[in-house]
């Protein structure tokens, strides 16, 4: 029996319409579905917290930096006049460092003795006669080494400054060869010296080396107890004033105090900061010369010691929870992306970068699961987590399936040319 034209034409299209179906079904059931898009917020993705600012005068020059345990000092903030100044008192650190380098005191007891000869003497008069500071003398004095180092750093001593050198390096012409040498040698690049006093105006240095002079007092054993309890002399030891101190209420260590035409106020100190994280202390040295009078310094320094305390503290660089972009997918299901672990840096000053956000590629995920990560630039290196997805992404089922074959026959061929 022949079949008609209509009748073949029936069978092919249901035989199409069979093939079809049998095709279509599995392929938009079981076909892979499309990725995810993410969509990172710029406002999100900016690191949140910015670190306390560290505040110095505009003024004059100033500086702070970490000390090490080695002496070693980290600037942390540069303010005002950049160039070589003259810096006063401040020279005569100078003066106790470069001697104790070649004759150090001992860890206990008073050291040599230094006999007070003519011209310590007459030196101690002519600064008596100009009005500089001073302490007594007489010829046949004897002062241990400890003593005079006590009054040259404590009291300022000008005429105790000049027999220092001269017992140690002969004149104060020869040690102010020898000081600047030494000065070289130890990385001062703009710190030079023309006596042992800081009367000379031709004594200069910029704030950041001198902040670096305080800190390597405290790379001497003996010198960091001086300063550290100075009442706690040695039992023999004269009773040397403590001249240069100042601002002990704001929890200051002066190191250098002093005024000159040339320099104006000079002051060298250094404060002690609880460690963030509770482990060791930290200390911090600063500089600030050519101030115009205490009237100006004073405030000037209880503002930096208080903003570099608060620099300190850990700043919250990525919270947890914080969230950093969104996730959607063609059938309507959206997560947030949201930082797993909160991470904080101690900036010191130091505003944490934009953030990063990587996210792999996925189709469908449980909430809670890590898709992800953003990374945050800090001056202490990159910090970092893990993202993870706010709500479930699930598989949209075979009803959405089958009425959007667009985007599943895209996702096909993408994982097929992929």
């Amino acid at each position: 029996m022949s079949l008609s034209p209509g009748r073949i034409v029936g069978i092919a299209l249901g035989a199409v319409a069979i093939l079809a179906i049998g095709v279509y079904g599995p392929a938009m059931l079981l076909g892979p579905l499309p990725e995810a898009t993410v969509r990172v917020e710029a406002a999100s993705a900016t690191a949140g917290e910015p670190a306390a600012p560290i505040v110095l005068p505009d003024g004059g020059a100033s500086a702070l930096a970490i000390v090490g345990d080695d002496g070693s000092a980290e600037t942390l903030a540069v303010s005002g006049d950049p160039e070589p100044v003259p810096i006063g008192g401040a020279a005569k650190l100078v003066a106790v460092l470069a001697t104790l380098d070649s004759l150090p005191l001992p860890a206990n007891g008073p050291g040599p003795s230094i006999t007070i000869g003519p011209e310590d003497y007459t030196n101690y008069l002519d600064h008596e006669k100009e009005g500089n500071r001073t302490l007594q003398v007489s010829p046949g004095d004897s002062w241990s080494e400890r003593d005079v180092v006590r009054a040259t750093l404590l009291a300022s001593s000008n005429n105790h400054a000049d027999t220092l050198v001269r017992w140690a390096f002969g004149s104060p012409e020869a040690y102010v060869d020898e000081a600047n040498a030494w000065l070289e040698a130890n990385g001062f690049e703009a710190t030079r010296v023309a006596d042992a006093t800081g009367l000379s105006g031709d004594n200069v240095g910029t704030a950041e080396e001198l902040a670096r002079l305080g800190a390597l007092v405290y790379a001497d054993p003996a010198l960091t107890a001086m300063v550290t309890a100075p009442e706690a002399s040695d039992p023999t030891a004269r009773n040397v004033p403590d001249v240069i101190d100042h601002l002990r209420e704001e929890g200051v260590r002066a190191l250098s105090r002093s005024y000159t035409d040339q320099a104006g106020v000079c002051f060298i100190f250094s404060t002690v900061l609880p460690a963030p994280d509770g482990g060791e202390p930290v200390r911090v040295t600063g500089a600030m010369t050519t101030m115009p009078d205490y009237e100006t310094l004073d405030p000037a320094v209880a503002e930096a010691v208080a903003s570099v305390a608060a620099a300190s503290q850990p700043v919250a660089v990525i919270a947890e929870g914080g969230e950093y972009g969104t996730v959607s997918t063609a059938w309507g299901d959206t997560a947030s992306l949201i930082a797993r672990t909160g991470r904080t840096d101690a900036a010191w000053g130091s505003d944490p970068g934009e953030a990063s956000v990587v996210v792999e590629p996925f189709t469908t995920a449980p909430a809670g699961r890590a898709v992800g990560s953003v990374t945050v630039p800090t001056a202490n290196g990159d910090i970092g987590s893990e993202l993870e997805l706010s709500a479930d992404i699930d598989d949209p089922g075979p009803l959405w399936r089958l009425v959007n074959p667009a985007p599943l026959i895209a996702a096909f061929f993408g994982a097929q040319s992929g």
